[in-house]
This record gives structure tokens, sequence and C-alpha cells, in this order.
């Protein structure tokens, strides 16, 4: 038994050997075969040269030419990387001076546009102010019934209106004359009830203001049929007007007198002195700044700042069929508004100045 036993140890020892090289391997020691991989390194390396010139290299003289060729080799990509690099800040350098010259040109050119659009703006004032000034001597005149022989005698109607009205201007000799009359605009729409209003151009343009002087006093009759005799103005013009109407609605209300100058400029009686505003918003911060207006006009801004047209009632405000009333000042400065079938003979009955 002892010799079978003594028999097995060798190889038992083979196969720890095995064993013992994969787990030397497994944990970072010596790679199986080590000795066999040396060996081929020593026959390969390069062995000394005692005086024999033509022997391999020695060890140290091949690791200065490896780092010879290999610096050699760094200062080649080196080179070539400064040469790309140089090449990139050119290209970096010259887009800055391409955007720096796009941004001066885009900024003389965003002057020049607002120079344009100040000269826009000041051709388009312009051209309103010289059409209102050749309107200068008309007067627009609303409520003429559509009839053949009012259509074709408005001359003649004009005066009759004149000596019904104001016959103070004809006692006084004064020119009222006009060069022509037509009805606005030239074609008749059927599918609307009311009549089209009348432009009158007058001869003489002092005429024209007493004329309209006494228009703004009381109401104007033709054969008992109440009319309105309102300055003719640009459309645009009366467009800026329409937008003071609830600011002028809530002001009158208020007692501060207010009226609407030419071409769209309200002004106002407050504290012993007269405030003229050009623009709405002018007008909100005075009357933000003086606690006697503060809140007193809410109701106008809210309705501007919804986009709401100034001056046409709310669902809550719309008149019944008993009770509709148009107010002068809103008659003054809506030219253009047209009454409802239901309530005309009321409004005829009930028209206040």
């Amino acid at each position: 038994m002892t010799n079978s036993t003594e028999a097995q140890k060798p190889q038992n020892t083979k196969k720890n050997k095995k064993k013992g090289a994969t787990l030397d391997t497994f944990y970072g020691a010596k790679i199986q075969n080590t000795e066999q991989i040396e060996e081929d390194i020593q026959e390969n390396s390069p062995k000394s040269s005692k005086g024999n010139r033509n022997s391999p290299q020695t060890h140290e003289e091949f690791e200065s030419e490896m780092t010879k060729k290999m610096e050699a080799l760094w200062e080649e990509k080196w080179e070539i990387m400064q040469k790309k690099f140089m090449h990139l800040q050119n290209q970096f350098d010259q887009t800055v001076k391409e955007n720096q010259a796009l941004k001066q040109e885009l900024i003389k050119q965003s002057q020049n546009t607002k120079k344009l659009e100040e000269n826009i703006k000041y051709l388009t004032d312009k051209v309103i102010d010289l059409e209102n000034r050749g309107r200068r001597e008309n007067l627009r005149i609303i409520g003429l019934p559509e009839k053949p022989e009012i259509n074709t005698k408005l001359d003649m109607v004009i005066q009759d209106i004149i000596k019904e009205n104001c016959p103070e201007i004809l006692e006084q000799g004064g020119n009222t004359a006009t060069d022509r009359a037509h009805r606005t605009p030239s074609t008749l729409n059927p599918q609307k009830t009311t009549s089209r209003n009348v432009i009158a151009k007058f001869q003489s343009y002092q005429t024209k203001e007493k004329i309209l002087q006494e228009a703004r006093k009381r109401q104007f009759r033709y054969k008992g049929m109440p009319i309105r005799v309102t300055q003719d103005l640009a459309s645009s013009t009366l467009n800026d007007r329409k937008a003071w109407n609830m600011i002028f609605r809530k002001a009158r209300e208020l007692d501060l007198q207010p009226r609407i100058s030419y071409p769209a400029k309200l002004t106002i009686y407050f504290q012993g002195k007269v405030w003229a505003f050009n623009k709405i918003e002018d007008f909100q911060l005075f009357a933000k700044k003086r606690p006697e207006l503060c809140g007193k006009f809410d109701t106008a801004n809210h309705d501007l700042q919804k986009g709401k047209r100034a001056g046409s009632p709310t669902k809550n405000q719309l008149p019944s069929k008993t009770d509709y009333i148009l107010p002068r000042e809103s008659m003054g400065i809506q030219q253009n508004r047209r009454l409802p079938t239901f309530c005309k003979e009321k409004t005829r009955a009930l028209w206040k100045v």
C-alpha cells in the first residue's frame, strides 16, 4: 500500500503544478510557460558587442534609437497639428471679422429702416391732413330720406335746410351757394335700410363754419324730420375720433366739458384749466395721477383693452324699443352710424341735443 501511494505522488504533483500555474495566472502571477517566453526574449534581444562591430546593438543603444524615432514621429505629428490649428485659427478670425461686418451692416440697415418708418408715418399724416383740408368746405348731412325728389334736387334741399334751421345766415347776406352735393356711397345698397349720407361742398368756408356751429347748438330738421349736420373728415380721422367715444361720455357725466378738436384731440376743463390729449394713453396716465379721476374711467379702459369699438354698447346696455336715444356727442363723432329699423320712429321723436 505504501508503494502504491508513493507511486501515485508524482502524478499528483504534476496535477498540482498545472493547477497552481492556472491559479497563479488568475491572480496576476507569472503566465504559464514563462520560462519558454523568457528564453525567446533573450534570443531576440540585442546582445553585447565587445569589440565586434558587426555584432547586434546593445539594449541601451536600441532604446535610444527607438526614443529618437518616437521623438521624430511626435515632432512630425506636432507640426501637422500646429498647421491644422493655425488654419482653424485663421478661419475663426476671418469668421469673427465677417460677423462684425455683418453686425455693423445690420445696425445701419435697422437705422435706415427706422428712418423710413418715420418718413412713412410723416407722409401718411401729411396725406391725411391734406385730405382733411381738402374737405374743409364740406358738410356731411345724415338722415335725409332716400327719395327721388330729394336726390335729384340736393342743392335746393340744402338751401331749404339752411332756411329752416339758421335763417340768420341768410339775413346777414352769407354766401350759402354750394359747388356740388352728392350721396355717399354713390351706389345704393338694397340690403341697408338707412339712407346714405349727403356730402355738400360750399363755396364759402365761413358760411360752412357758421352752419356747423349752429348744428352743434341745436338739432337740425328737414320738414320736421331730424337730421344731423357734421364735419366731413377722412375715414382714418373719423376712426381716431371714435376711439375717444367712451371716455367722452364718461367725461361729460363728470361735467368736464369734453370736446373733440381737430383732428382727433380730446380737451377737458379740469381744476380751472383746459387740458388737451392727443392719445388715449396720455389721458389714462393723467387720470391715474389725479385722485378725483382715478378709477372713474375703468369701464372705458376695459373696453379699449379688449379691442372693442369705442362707444359700442355691451349686451346689457342695448336700448329697448321705447328708450333708444342716440347721444349728441356720439352722433357728432360716429358719422356713419346706422340705426336699427325698429327704433327709427322713436329716435325721430326722442332725439335730443
